[in-house]
């Protein structure tokens, strides 16, 4: 399934990645890769993950990849999503020898690859991107046995891209933070699992404050701790006025 606002297309795989396309034929995909979305195979480290069917997604044809922190970087996944001239944005808090996966370090992926802050803007041609601040807070819901944060502040963002005028927020790995509320946005990709991110709920409240044209919820049911009952969202964003669709494939 394909999700289109306006002249641009969005296209969930499952986790966090997303495809977005223009009408002009520019590419973006956000945090590309991990429990088999773009392979089909069940990860060891994942043993509650949903079996995904088999694939193998090579489209090598994203003029820009966006990566928000350690847990959503996969190398392997970038090289199957990224084009041969792409620009590849990566988080400067990512850290491949921290993150205990087989995995090629941002420096040596074969593209341009360029480093941003927790809050910066760039351009990548037809793509304007904003970094956006994205983490658990520390006296929120979304915490470990021992009290902190799944995502402590500086560990990992969202981003706000502007495609062809339309506007896209992915949070990344985030609590609904006071700063979101201010964002321009047409398209809201939230976290709906809960547990490490905002709940269903709380992404619902969200969208009430931010308003978009259109809501696509990702980042749930990949595995056990992010199940959530995603019909509900979608109902409970509609009654505020909001269109929601579920690209559940």
């Amino acid at each position: 399934m394909t999700v289109r606002h306006d002249d641009v297309t969005v296209e969930w795989f499952g986790y966090a990645t997303v495809r977005l396309e223009t009408a002009d034929g520019f590419v973006a995909y956000i945090d590309p890769g991990r429990y088999g979305v773009l392979t089909g195979e069940w990860e060891p480290d994942s043993p509650d993950a949903a079996h995904p069917d088999p694939v193998d997604y090579r489209a090598a044809d994203g003029d820009a990849v966006f990566v928000t922190h350690d847990h959503h970087y996969d190398s392997d996944g970038i090289e199957r999503v990224a084009g041969e001239d792409a620009t590849v944005v990566v988080y400067e808090g990512v850290d491949a020898d921290a993150i205990g996966r087989d995995v090629i370090p941002p420096s040596e992926l074969p593209y341009d690859v360029v480093r941003i802050g927790e809050e910066d803007h760039l351009t990548v041609g037809d793509c304007d991107a904003w970094s956006i601040p994205g983490y658990n807070e520390e006296d929120g819901p979304h915490t470990g046995d021992g009290g902190e944060p799944f995502h402590p502040k500086g560990f990992g963002i969202g981003y706000l891209l502007s495609l062809d005028g339309t506007t896209v927020f992915w949070p990344g790995d985030s609590d609904a933070l006071s700063g979101h509320r201010a964002l321009d946005v047409d398209v809201f990709l939230p976290p709906i699992g809960g547990s490490f991110t905002m709940d269903r709920r709380e992404a619902a409240a969200l969208a009430a404050d931010l308003d978009p044209a259109l809501v696509v919820p990702i980042h749930y049911d990949t595995f056990d701790a992010l199940e959530t009952d995603s019909s509900a969202f979608a109902e409970d964003v509609e009654n505020r006025g909001i269109a929601v669709a579920l690209d559940e494939h």
